[in-house]
């Protein structure tokens, strides 16, 4: 019998997902990828059996190393941002020079 990886692995799992998923610098990709690993994880939350549970962390290690590469190919040739995208917050260091 298979055992199943804890509950903290699964959170970093999700959190280690998530964080790859916000790096895409294309809007569009970014928010499918939020909206997919959020979905992905959910259906899985009430498994209990432990062969499914193993299956399923492996399946999403890998796919966090893709998700890891595709985020960096889309960074080297990201294009403009969209006009639905928020401005980035202005640093302390520009603060402090305007003021």
């Amino acid at each position: 019998m298979a055992t199943p990886p804890t509950r903290e692995a699964f959170l970093h799992l999700y959190s280690s997902t998530l964080r790859a998923s916000r790096a895409f610098s294309s809007y569009n990709f970014r928010n499918y990828f939020l909206r997919r690993t959020r979905n992905v994880f959910r259906e899985v939350q009430g498994e209990t059996n432990p062969a499914k549970l193993s299956a399923f962390y492996n399946k999403q290690v890998e796919e966090l190393a893709v998700l890891k590469r595709s985020a960096i190919v889309n960074q080297l040739y990201g294009g403009w941002r969209l006009v639905v995208e928020k401005d980035p917050p202005p640093t302390k260091l520009l603060e402090r020079a305007d003021s």
